[in-house]
């Protein structure tokens, strides 16, 4: 029997994917809930499985846009297990010999990449390659000792001149009136590759580009001296880790940091729906996590509720899933505010730009040893530059300053303000 396999949907109101890879070729034979496909939304990036075993035909090629409910390819269910693959497929509901096939899949994938095809994409065309020359522009004679030296002092090769004089030869003239050519190949490398933006990309790009068009963005600065939270790691994040099983890192201090102040400036945690503007009580925090197709940004649900435990358990089991292609559409959508890190890859400052529909974003930098004035004295203290772009139709610049403020209080003072001066019961020590 052939089994129809068509596309689920991957939410709400995506009627369309795109085929981003497949991960088995057409005949060959693949087991029930194994990785066939990995399609793209515009929200994210998806793994098809297959819906049971047997020999697979595709029926769409990777890049094609596929309607939700379209048959994407057949599975012959009646097809007998290659030689090995029965013994070790296990329990129909079982995964059996997957994570083997996932690999040989893997590697077939890799050996599609250097196909003859891939590689004529990338390669570096050799000398052999160069566009011959036309040889009948070129002078048949040699320049003249006045004509070498202004070709010289242009820089151009007596080979690219025509001269005007007796058997080709190139006169003075020839050579004050040449000019340099623009479109002469040099010899490095000039190989180029030309490539698909997935489905997820040209979203995000259409996205960016509306934001900028639609909402009245500006970007508010402060500095964070960011030595009472190294105080604090230092001294407690090896016990943290040991109890909890996860590190006493900076987003814990950032999201808590974030949800006070959020909670003192409800415009930021507000957004415009057409003339009417919708504020909340609940604090969802979006992150901004770099995965392998590109920028995710799941979404800590409630982080009001969260301790800092609490917050660090989430961002980590996020993080995972959005490196490792798991993150699903639902736990990406909503949000009422984000907190983006450029500071991981050694940004110092940066104008983040705002995650629709929400109004703000927060945008962390990296962490550097810098002079400051405390106490009167200069002292040298890890300083770390944070950006706040906001929407200026909705948020005013007093509460985008002041929210920022709050941010830069809360976390230069955390045990008062974060902690409830009670650092050991705020970690669950």
């Amino acid at each position: 029997m052939a089994l129809e396999m068509k596309v689920p949907s991957p939410g709400e109101s995506i009627t369309e994917v795109e085929i981003a890879q497949w991960l088995v070729e057409d005949g060959d034979y693949v087991t029930k809930d194994q990785a066939i496909a990995e399609v793209d939304s515009d929200k994210a990036t998806l793994e098809l499985p297959a819906e049971a075993s047997g020999i697979i035909t595709l029926k769409a090629e990777e890049g094609d846009a596929v309607a939700v409910g379209q048959v994407v390819c057949l599975i012959d269910t009646d097809a007998e297990a290659p030689d090995g693959n029965a013994d070790n497929e296990g329990d129909e509901g079982g995964p059996g010999n997957a994570a083997m096939d996932l690999d040989q899949q893997r590697d077939k994938t890799e050996n599609k990449a250097e196909s003859p095809k891939a590689e004529a994409l990338t390669q570096t065309p050799s000398k052999s390659t160069t566009p011959p020359q036309k040889q009948d522009t070129y002078a048949t004679g040699t320049a003249s000792p006045a004509a070498k030296k202004v070709l010289a002092e242009k820089g151009i090769d007596a080979s690219q001149v025509t001269g005007s004089g007796r058997d080709g030869r190139i006169t003075k003239a020839d050579a004050i009136d040449a000019k340099p050519s623009m479109g002469t190949p040099g010899l490095g490398g000039r190989g180029e590759s030309r490539k698909k933006l997935s489905m997820l990309r040209r979203k995000v790009a259409e996205r960016l580009v509306s934001v900028k068009n639609e909402t009245a963005m500006l970007t508010t600065f402060n500095e964070v001296d960011m030595k009472p939270i190294f105080d604090l790691r230092s001294q407690y994040k090896e016990d943290f880790k040991s109890k909890h099983g996860v590190g006493l890192g900076f987003m814990s201090f950032f999201t808590l940091a974030c949800v006070r102040a959020l909670q003192l400036f409800p415009s930021v945690n507000s957004m415009i729906d057409g003339k009417e503007m919708i504020s909340y009580d609940f604090q969802d925090i979006s992150i901004a996590v770099s995965g392998p197709k590109g920028l995710m940004v799941p979404v800590i649900r409630n982080a009001e509720n969260l301790s800092f435990r609490g917050v660090e358990s989430e961002v980590k089991r996020l993080a995972i899933r959005a490196r490792e292609g798991q993150i699903t559409v639902d736990e990406m959508t909503g949000g009422t505010f984000t907190i983006t890190n450029g500071g991981v890859f050694g940004s110092m400052l940066s104008t983040p730009i705002i995650n629709p529909p929400q109004s703000a974003i927060l945008g962390m930098h990296n962490i550097v040893e810098r002079p400051i004035v405390r106490d009167g004295q200069i002292v040298i203290a890890p300083i770390m530059y944070v950006a706040l772009s906001y929407d200026h139709r909705i948020i005013d610049g007093k509460e985008s300053v002041g929210f920022l403020v709050a941010v830069k209080e809360a976390l230069e003072n955390p045990e008062e303000l974060l902690m409830d001066n009670n650092v050991k019961k705020a970690l669950e020590m």
